[in-house]
């Protein structure tokens, strides 16, 4: 998704470096008036772009001399039910049998489900002259739909999904008798380019543009496209009071011969960047530079009615330079590596009786889903689709089960045995059940409940299997271990493990953030080890209750990061490597 990215977090904490592979997200010390300065100039957030083709196979015959004459049609599904139109394909004359030549391209988000809508039409003779976004689809011959999300495609090996088309929703009593054919819907993700280019790049003699210090330097890397228009693509941390500034490796995923603009600007807080100076290259170009002498930088300037640029002393070195084949998240999904999800859920008495009103566990007769039950659905219904078997480990901490002392790990479903749950629905069961045989305590222990997950992420890479865990713990407190918890963490981090924390009700989660590693420093513990790497997400709630973003949203846009982390960190690759196809 994303074509610029830095695994040193503290590479991005000063101005909000992009991160991560297929996502643009900024750490929570991301510089607002540098985001707002990249925005003004054209940057926009990346995404994994997705090429769906079509074809279909024993369509029903319409026509009354001749085969059907079939066309298709995508849609987006919204959560109100709203259909968008995304896209057609061309007419196919005389086929039951089609395969439709023209492609759709989607954004693929992880952190969102996507329902899909394909609808198949006998087109009529008197619009085979007609172009297809002209076509009245009410006057044509309605041959059948099918629905899948997005995620359903992308995560089977082939990235192909077969469905039987039907009548529609409306007539699904009788679709089983009816036999309208079948379409293939396959899936193929759109990169220019998957040769990952490490750069080290560094400048010297910059100039003075601070009255009583020096300059604060740091690079914005554009590409310029067809237009001449440049586009940001990267940027590098803030160098304080440096005028000789060697910046964190940046890595980029673009065409060597791609035109390339450098610029150096001088940080100021107001958002107002000086111009230090820049320089025009592409990667062959920067390639040839490594080790060199470097090359001044130029400032642009206008002289008369003409253009000049002016030649600093300034100077661009590139220190290093590497290339290196990079597999994507869904080149991993799509090779057969599962995300297993878990779930720990937070039953301390500080959550109020669950038989009132006011509790954050309280069932509401209504249907309408409490703040913990609202968090399972929400990042349940995402992550389901990458688990192929939908049983899903699930915990409760902080009471007392019946007949047994306080427990800070004991099973959703009351077995003694086995925490496993059938899908989202038996973690909604075991939940509610919960609710009965249990007697709210404290204190607010994580230990416990990590390590647990950790153990499981530990039998499984021990046994070469291709998975990766994600933990999602529910809690309305500040926890009261914390150096335990930051020890699990950091034994975890060197696991195919992420962990994401939900906070609800009205709490000073202040304190839980430190587990949260945006700001780019490190979780260290009690023995002084530092965490291999970020595995944790923290999200309070009351944050993101006013609709603008998601729970899941917020919760899982770093975890494709963080799991790629992972896999590069242990040099694991795809289990059936693909070949994905440019996009024009």
């Amino acid at each position: 998704m994303g074509n610029c990215c830095s695994d040193v977090a503290g590479g991005q904490s000063a101005v909000g470096g992009t991160g991560g592979f297929h996502n643009n997200q900024s750490g929570a010390a991301a510089n607002d008036a540098i985001d707002f300065f990249l925005k003004s100039r054209g940057y926009r957030g990346l995404f994994s772009q997705i090429e769906l083709s079509l074809s279909a196979a024993n369509l029903r015959d319409r026509d009354a001399f001749f085969k059907s004459d079939p066309i298709a049609v995508v849609y987006a599904k919204g959560r109100d039910g709203k259909l968008e139109e995304l896209g057609r394909t061309e007419v196919i004359l005389n086929s039951l049998d089609p395969v439709w030549i023209a492609k759709h391209t989607v954004t693929y988000h992880f952190e969102i489900v996507q329902p899909l809508l394909f609808r198949v039409y006998d087109v009529d003779t008197q619009f085979h002259n007609v172009p297809v976004k002209m076509i009245k689809l009410d006057e044509q011959q309605f041959l059948g739909e099918v629905t899948c999300a997005l995620s359903e495609i992308v995560t089977k090996p082939t990235q192909s999904l077969t469905l039987k088309l039907v009548r529609g929703e409306e007539s699904t009593q009788s679709n089983h008798l009816q036999k309208l054919g079948e379409l293939t819907i396959r899936a193929e993700e759109c990169i220019g380019s998957k040769t990952m280019t490490e750069i080290i790049l560094r400048c010297s003699d910059l100039e003075y543009k601070d009255l009583f210090s020096k300059s604060d330097p740091f690079l914005v890397i554009s590409k310029t496209v067809e237009n001449g228009t440049p586009i940001p693509v990267c940027k590098t941390e803030v160098k304080k009071n440096d005028l000789n500034p060697t910046w964190k490796p940046v890595f980029l995923n673009i065409q060597q011969d791609t035109p390339l603009t450098i610029e150096c600007f001088n940080f100021n807080s107001n958002g107002r960047h000086d111009l230090l100076g820049q320089i025009q290259k592409s990667l062959l170009d920067l390639e040839k530079l490594q080790n060199e002498q470097g090359e001044n930088l130029f400032l642009p300037t206008v002289v008369g009615q003409g253009h000049h640029n002016k030649i600093l002393k300034s100077r661009l070195y590139v220190d290093k330079f590497s290339e290196s084949v990079q597999h994507t998240f869904l080149d991993y999904i799509s090779g057969g590596c599962e995300l297993n999800f878990m779930v720990a859920v937070d039953f301390t008495a500080s959550n109020g009786n669950p038989r009132l009103p006011d509790s954050l566990h309280y069932i509401d007769p209504s249907g309408r889903p409490n703040a913990y039950q609202r968090a399972i659905l929400d990042v349940g219904e995402v992550l389901q689709c990458y688990d192929s078997d939908k049983r899903f480990p699930s915990w409760g901490f902080g009471a007392r089960p019946i007949d047994g002392p306080v427990s800070h790990c004991f099973n959703l479903n009351g077995s003694s045995y086995h925490s496993e749950v059938d899908g989202i629905q038996g973690i909604m069961m075991a939940y509610t059940g919960a609710l009965h045989n249990v007697s709210f305590a404290g204190p607010t222990l994580f230990g416990p409940v990590i390590n647990t997950a950790s153990v499981i992420a530990s039998q499984a890479l021990a046994n070469n299997q291709h998975k990766y865990f994600v933990l999602l713990i529910i809690t309305d407190g500040v926890i009261t271990d914390l150096q335990e918890t930051i020890d699990a963490l950091v034994k975890a981090s060197d696991l195919p493990l992420s962990i994401l924390i939900v906070g609800v009700g009205g709490a000073d989660f202040k304190e839980m953030e430190v587990l949260d590693a945006d700001k780019g420093e490190r979780l260290e513990s009690s023995s002084g080890r530092i965490a291999s790497r970020d595995i944790v997400q923290f999200v309070p709630l009351r944050d993101v209750q006013s609709g603008e973003i998601s729970v899941v949203h917020a919760l899982l846009a770093e975890l494709p990061t963080q799991f790629l982390t992972y896999m590069r960190s242990r040099d694991i690759h795809p289990q059936q490597p693909r070949t994905s196809q440019n996009c024009i």
